[in-house]
């Protein structure tokens, strides 16, 4: 049974992420990771822009389903090594959060939406981020019950 999953990024952080088809949270850690599962669906929420910008975005920035692969290590250098996750990004729009906060089921009726946000990685209902995925225009592929993505990955086997 899959999960559903709401991560937070910089919607930099988010573009380079869906260019190299990975998922990184909470400034790298693992054990955030290790929750998700392969065939479980994730949406990025981006506050910002950029990391530590003050204009805000607040918009949904990427939507994707998890690849069979586990968490791994990845050296960027400079003595950071984050740790990552391999994503299949589908096809989506921004979508701006402000009209479907009444509508999620995290978020409505709640002053202080955002607050759940804060740990980076929020597991939502599947009603959730079918609404987010409707939002971003994201098509069929990221509704619930999609089919898994192939296991054919080419990062497959990375541990």
């Amino acid at each position: 049974m899959s999960r559903h999953w709401i991560a937070v990024a910089s919607a930099e952080h988010v573009r380079l992420g869906r260019a190299q088809g990975f998922m990184q949270v909470c400034h790298g850690k693992a054990a955030p990771l290790r929750r998700i599962s392969a065939g479980d669906r994730v949406a990025y929420y981006s506050p910002s822009d950029r990391f530590g910008g003050k204009t805000p975005l607040q918009a949904f920035t990427a939507i994707g389903i998890t690849l069979p692969t586990e968490p791994y290590p990845f050296d960027m250098g400079g003595g950071f090594c984050p740790w990552r996750r391999d994503v299949r990004w589908l096809p989506a729009q921004v979508a701006p959060i402000a009209p479907l906060l009444e509508r999620l089921e995290f978020s409505a009726g709640k002053r202080h939406w955002a607050y759940p946000l804060r740990f980076g990685l929020v597991e939502v209902s599947a009603q959730d981020l079918d609404r987010v995925a409707e939002a971003m225009q994201a098509g069929a592929a990221a509704r619930a019950g999609a089919p898994p993505p192939p296991p054919d990955h080419p990062k497959s086997g990375k541990v």
